[in-house]
């Protein structure tokens, strides 16, 4: 499954809205994720997250190969506003739904043509990756 979701593109506004993040180089963030499926034993699952700093309202998820029919690296790209609100409630309309699972959860659902995937991620690390998007500066600092 593939599919950008409602990602605005690259444009004037996309320009214009560019001081709404301070990072100047790119971010990517590497975690675990739960596969939620009928089976009550979960798969867990590396994940990429990233962010461009071209594409300032974007943000990405990038499963690995292995995963895909197609056997290539699955990446959904879709606005970093709908990331931040999905930790809050429950939100998205098309291809990409977010919402919070308990106080330490949330689910990503990802809707293409070939069906529907679930995932669980900790809400702490898509918080971490979210800071990290607005202050990759400061996070380069404390690294050094």
């Amino acid at each position: 499954m593939s599919a950008t979701a409602e990602n605005p593109p690259a444009t004037a506004t996309a320009t214009a809205t560019a001081t709404l993040s301070t990072t100047t180089i790119p971010v990517e963030e590497r975690v675990r994720a739960r596969v939620i499926t009928d089976d009550p034993l979960y798969r867990t699952i590396p994940v990429a997250l990233r962010f461009a700093p071209a594409e300032p309202l974007a943000v990405r998820i990038v499963f690995p190969a292995d995963l895909s029919p197609e056997g290539t690296d699955n990446e959904w790209v879709f606005p970093r506003a709908l990331l931040e609100a999905g930790l809050q409630a429950p939100t998205g309309t098309g291809d990409v739904r977010i919402w919070p699972c308990g106080r330490v959860q949330a689910v990503v659902e990802f809707h293409s043509p070939e069906g529907v995937a679930v995932i669980q991620f900790d809400i702490a690390a898509l918080r971490r990756f979210l800071r990290r998007t607005y202050a990759p500066a400061a996070a380069a600092t404390r690294r050094a």
